[in-house]
């Protein structure tokens, strides 16, 4: 058995790489998912604070 001096799973021929418009794509979506969980977290927040000071 001869083996490989590369890393299994990468092949030596390169691979295309994605388009710029996808990288672009993928970023942004990152980017809207990213600020709506903080907004969901500062509006958590927020409703725990107004629900402990309110008298009860």
């Amino acid at each position: 058995m001869m083996l490989s001096s590369a890393a299994p799973g990468f092949c030596s021929h390169r691979k295309r790489a994605a388009s710029s418009r996808l990288i672009d794509a993928v970023a942004a979506a990152l980017a809207v998912s990213a600020f709506s969980l903080g907004v969901a977290v500062a509006v958590t927040l927020l409703s725990i604070r107004i629900g402990v000071a309110m008298p009860g």
